[in-house]
């Protein structure tokens, strides 16, 4: 079938997973989720911000770009309950994601450069399959719910912290990373959803591979009828009525 081969619509989700995952590990690294920025009366010093991350809290100075104080240890110590929720969740999404590109991969490695039939059970999912689209796109989606439901209670818990204390808290440029990388992820679900229920109702002809290659390869398809049965004739025995005078 030609869903089995690798088309484009395949390798567009599995880039645009990777790239989704590229920016969860940049969301879990930069220490860019929180803002507290202190203000001083006396004009001999400066503000100070300090920026909050997930794993380290940096405070610097207004226009100065060198920590003051660099705490690598913030994430034994966190305080905040958004920010401990997300130092599970997000690894999790991420894990979550690169299992399901893990499993595009294989599939795309299987059908490219395997040139035998594979074993049938190996044929439902490792290989392009409908049934592998469906996995991985299910794998994608859960990675975007694990993401993106608690990057955007950052914003709510955020409003909630100026409220309780001082208007001092903004949420900082990591809460957009998370949610872009989020809708990256369900953009390459929908791909793979799509492309299930294409190759499930689609002829393969509709679809055409990124490479070509001689017919006989990568045929999962059983062989055609032969020349015999399609040319047979349909044989209908009809009575005939006669009348007797």
């Amino acid at each position: 079938m030609g869903c089995r081969d690798v088309h484009a619509a395949t390798v567009l989700a599995f880039l645009s997973g990777t790239a989704s995952v590229a920016g969860l590990l940049a969301a879990v690294l930069l220490p860019n989720w929180r803002q507290m920025r202190l203000y001083t009366y006396n004009k001999n010093e400066r503000n100070v911000t300090i920026y909050t991350g997930l794993w380290i809290k940096c405070a610097r100075f207004d226009g100065s770009r060198d920590c003051v104080i660099y705490d690598p240890q913030w994430y034994t110590a966190v305080d905040q309950l958004d920010l401990r929720v997300l130092q599970f969740a997000l690894p999790l999404s991420m894990f979550t994601a690169v299992s399901a590109l893990f499993l595009c991969m294989i599939g795309m490695c299987n059908t490219a450069f395997v040139s035998s039939v594979p074993n049938v059970k190996l044929a439902k999912c490792l290989v392009n399959s409908a049934g592998c689209h469906l996995v991985a796109g299910l794998l994608f989606l859960l990675a975007c719910a694990i993401c993106l439901t608690p990057s955007i209670w950052v914003i709510f818990y955020n409003s909630y912290l100026n409220r309780k204390y001082e208007p001092v808290f903004s949420f900082d440029i990591s809460v957009f990373i998370a949610i872009a990388s989020a809708g990256g992820l369900f953009f390459t679900s929908v791909l793979l959803f799509l492309w299930y229920c294409a190759c499930k109702s689609l002829p393969s002809p509709f679809w055409q591979p990124l490479y070509s290659h001689a017919p006989s390869m990568h045929s999962y398809a059983s062989q055609p009828y032969s020349a015999r049965s399609r040319l047979s004739a349909m044989e209908i025995d009809i009575p005939v009525v006669t009348h007797t005078s």
